[in-house]
C-alpha cells in the first residue's frame, strides 16, 4: 500500500462508473441537477471523487421513506470524502481530497437544501480524508493521508475557518505515515489519530489550538489501522483495521489519556481469501451493536459489543462492489453503504431488535462516491 492519498483512493479504473446504474432500484444517474420542486423529508450530502474519477464531489439528496434521490450538485467543491457540522448546525464541514495539495470547505447551511460555500483553507498537506469538529466547538481537526499528518483549523465567527493553528506530522517505522482518521475523547481534552502507515493510535492532549503528543499506541506491524469509534461508556474504543481484517478493542482511561489494546475480533468469517479491506465502523446509538464495511468481499459486518467484549455475528453483501463508507440513519431503521467502485449508494433495513442488516432494499447511482452524511 505504498499508492498516494489520490491514487489509492480512486485507483477503480474505467469499470468505475460502469456499473453504476445496474445493481438495484430505480436509476438516477444524471438526476444530480434536477429540480424536485418542493424540499421534503431527510437531507443527506454525498461526497464523491472527482480527481481521475466520476463523482459530482457533492451531491444533497433528499429521502422519502428508505429511498434517497438527488436534488442537485453543489458546484465547486472537488473530492469531498468527508464531513462534520458545526456545533450549532449551522455550517457544514467537508474535506477536499487534493493532493498533494489538499483543502477544507466549510459551507453555510442557512438552507439544507442548498448548503453555500463560506470559505475554504488549505490542510496544510496531501489527500485530507477526514475531519471532525472538537467537542468544544472552536475548531475543525483534520487528517491528511497521503503527508502523514494532522492540522488543526480555527472556526472564525459564522462558521468560517481560519488558518491552521497547528500541525503534526507522523513518521512510520516500516511505511510512509497515512493518518487516517482523528477525533477527540469523549471528554475532548484528548485528540485521538489513527494512522494506517505507521500502524498507531496517536494519542495527543489539546488545548488552545495546540497539540501535544501524550501516547503511541503501535499495533502489530502490518495492521494498517484505519479508523476507530468508542464505544457507548467511552471506556473503551474498537479499532478498524484496513490491512488486516479485523477489529482492535481497546480500553480508554480517560484521565490519563492512555489507550491500552486487549483484544483482536476478526470482521470477516474464518477461511476467506483474496482481497479484504475494511472500509468504516460506527456504533449503534445504545452501544449494543458495532458495524464496519469489508471491501472485498463488500458486506456489512456485523458485532454484537459490551465494553470489551465483542463478537461477529453477520456478515451480509451491501449489493454493491467496494463499500467504503457506511452510515445510519437518525432513527438508526436504515443503513446507507456508499460503494464506491460500483458508484451506488445502497440502503439496508435495520431489525431494531437484533440489530441485525437486512437484505438491500434499493440504491441511486453516485459515481465513485465515498461517504453519505445525514443534515
Amino acid at each position: 500500500m505504498t499508492m498516494t492519498g489520490l491514487s489509492r483512493r480512486t485507483f477503480l479504473g474505467a469499470a468505475a462508473g460502469a456499473g453504476a446504474a445496474t445493481v438495484l432500484g430505480t436509476q438516477v444517474a444524471g438526476a444530480a441537477t434536477t429540480e424536485k420542486g418542493c424540499f421534503a423529508g431527510t437531507t443527506a450530502y454525498l461526497g464523491s471523487y472527482t480527481t481521475g474519477a466520476t463523482g459530482h464531489g457533492l451531491d444533497v439528496a433528499t429521502r422519502s421513506g428508505s429511498a434517497l434521490s438527488l436534488l442537485r450538485t453543489i458546484p465547486g467543491i472537488t473530492d469531498t470524502s468527508w464531513f462534520d457540522r458545526s456545533a450549532d448546525g449551522k455550517t457544514l464541514y467537508v474535506t477536499n481530497e487534493g493532493d498533494p495539495a489538499g483543502y477544507v470547505s466549510a459551507l453555510s447551511l442557512a438552507d439544507p437544501a442548498k448548503p453555500k460555500l463560506l470559505n475554504k483553507v488549505s490542510s496544510k498537506g496531501g489527500a485530507p480524508t477526514h475531519l471532525s469538529v472538537h467537542s468544544s466547538g472552536k475548531y475543525v481537526l483534520a487528517a491528511n493521508y497521503s503527508s502523514g499528518s494532522v492540522v488543526v483549523l480555527p472556526i472564525l465567527a459564522g462558521g468560517r475557518l481560519g488558518p491552521a493553528t497547528d500541525l503534526v506530522t507522523h513518521h512510520g517505522a516500516e511505511r510512509d505515515a497515512h493518518a487516517h482518521q482523528v477525533v477527540n475523547d469523549p471528554t475532548g481534552r484528548w485528540v485521538l489519530a489513527v494512522d494506517l502507515g505507521a500502524d498507531s493510535v496517536y494519542v495527543y492532549g489539546f488545548a488552545a489550538g495546540k497539540l501535544s503528543l501524550h501516547q503511541q499506541l503501535k499495533l502489530p506491524s502490518g495492521a494498517g489501522p484505519r479508523h476507530l469509534a468508542f464505544d457507548r461508556t467511552g471506556k473503551f474504543a474498537y479499532i478498524l483495521g484496513e490491512l488486516r481484517a479485523e477489529v482492535t478493542v481497546a480500553s480508554w482511561d480517560a484521565a490519563a489519556g492512555k489507550l491500552k489494546a486487549l483484544s483482536v475480533v476478526p470482521a470477516v468469517p474464518a477461511g476467506g481469501t483474496g482481497d479484504r479491506f475494511p472500509g468504516e465502523i460506527v456504533v449503534s446509538n445504545d452501544g449494543k451493536f458495532v458495524y464496519a464495511t469489508v471491501r472485498g468481499p463488500n458486506t456489512l459486518a456485523t458485532f454484537t459489543a459490551a465494553g470489551a467484549t465483542l463478537k461477529l455475528v453477520s456478515n451480509v453483501p451491501t449489493g454493491g462492489n467496494w463499500p467504503r463508507h457506511v452510515a445510519l440513519d437518525p432513527s438508526e431503521s436504515w443503513f446507507y453503504v456508499s460503494n464506491q467502485r460500483s458508484g451506488t449508494v445502497t440502503w439496508l433495513p435495520r431489525d431494531p431488535a437484533t440489530g441485525l442488516p437486512g437484505t438491500p432494499a434499493g440504491s441511486l447511482a453516485v459515481g465513485s462516491v465515498n461517504s453519505v452524511y445525514f443534515a
